[in-house]
């Protein structure tokens, strides 16, 4: 259950974003301490760019991204940074983001003293997921989560949401997975269309 709040943690009027043009919008939606919220859409429709524009990479064309004060967020990209040959374990990337190890899942937690590049690709996200969602932050921004994961790796996800909307965060997440986001959201918007001419 989202935690009420007079306040919403974000809010989006009439946003219009892209990079070099518009891709998507206008979108209006608002995100709530507590609240799992979904974006979904054809592809092209410019979900991860939506994403982008909130953490702030993106370009706004119109409308307006507004964070109440103090507010910081943490975003989850779909592509993760290359980590062949760089001497940095699991438990130095929790470090980096500030994120706890506590309640990691067993078959992860204990391979946090190895190396990243020697997890399997399914580890990896897990793991950058897990950095992500247990950063101090209050806004958690999540694109194509459960890409690599298996089922038990998306079950242990889906109660890591949980688990971080039930303290408190707001969470907006993009996935393919229908059935995951029916499951782990409160709410989905949908962004009309796919790619504009």
């Amino acid at each position: 259950m989202p935690i009420a709040s007079a306040h919403p943690l974000l809010s989006v009027a009439a946003l219009v974003a892209g990079y070099g043009r518009p891709v998507v919008g206008p979108v209006d939606f608002t995100l709530a301490r507590g609240e799992v919220l979904g974006l979904a859409g054809p592809n092209g429709s410019g979900k991860s760019t939506l994403l982008s524009v909130l953490a702030g990479a993106g370009r706004r064309f119109a409308g307006s991204v507004d964070l109440a004060p103090g507010v910081e967020i943490s975003w989850q990209t779909q592509r993760q940074p290359a980590v062949a040959g760089i001497p940095l374990n699991g438990r130095e990337l929790l470090a980096l983001t500030g994120a706890s190890a506590a309640g990691l899942p067993p078959w992860l937690a204990a391979r946090l003293d190895e190396r990243l590049d020697r997890l399997s690709g399914g580890q990896l996200q897990f793991l950058h997921l897990w950095a992500c969602l247990q950063a101090p932050a209050d806004v958690i921004l999540l694109d194509e989560p459960t890409n690599n994961l298996d089922p038990q790796g998306v079950a242990a996800l889906g109660a890591a949401i949980a688990a971080r909307a039930a303290a408190g965060a707001g969470i907006v997440l993009v996935s393919h997975d229908d059935d995951f986001v029916a499951a782990a959201c409160q709410r989905v918007v949908r962004l009309p269309g796919g790619p504009r001419p």
